[in-house]
């Protein structure tokens, strides 16, 4: 799995993930991996992945052939994210079995937005949420939201670096998150 973060504060947003990919009980570290990067650029907006490391593949590739996207607000990301769940099950090939019980098929992978506009999520059943502060995803979310909120109240940090103090604090303490830790961060249109 992974950690990504996302913070808005004092006029900026910030997104943040860690490097390391896991699979069947080993792990690839960024220092073999050169593409290692859980964090994709597309329009203005930044994207972080939490899941298996073809989706991010996916979304770059839908992405790139020009499908139609917008990561401005709520509504228009959970459009988006409609048709890519289309792509990804037509094209890309995702697997839409579910466990019993579940109301929507997952699209397996849980996101953090990053934009002009603010900072979002979109958890794998397609929930998305605008966040006012902060938020992560990933196995090692519960230690990264913990630090974040410990930090936030903090008038000396950025939300770059409480972005990354969360990510930090899941390398630390969580297997499946590693250093090194990749950020950006964005001046917001509509400062907080």
């Amino acid at each position: 799995m992974s950690t990504i973060t996302v913070v808005q504060k004092n006029g900026f947003a910030a997104i943040a993930a860690d490097t390391l990919t896991t699979r069947d009980g080993g792990k690839d570290s960024a220092e073999y991996v050169l593409n290692h990067q859980k964090i994709l650029q597309i329009g203005d907006s930044f994207i972080a992945i939490s899941g298996p490391t073809s989706a991010k593949l996916a979304l770059k590739d839908y992405s790139a052939k020009g499908e139609d996207y917008d990561f401005s607000d709520v509504d228009a990301i959970y459009r988006t994210w409609l048709r890519l769940h289309a792509a990804l099950k037509r094209t890309y090939f995702l697997e839409p079995d579910e466990d019993e019980g579940q109301s929507f098929e997952s699209s397996r992978f849980d996101t953090l937005i990053a934009n002009p506009n603010g900072i979002f999520g979109v958890a794998a059943h397609r929930t998305v949420q605008q966040f006012a502060k902060f938020y992560s995803y990933g196995t090692g979310s519960l230690h990264a939201l913990g630090t974040m909120h410990a930090l936030y109240p903090l008038t000396d940090r950025s939300a770059e670096d409480i972005a990354l103090a969360g990510v930090e604090a899941a390398a630390a303490f969580d297997a499946y998150t590693g250093l090194p830790i990749i950020s950006y961060r964005i001046a917001l249109t509509q400062p907080n």
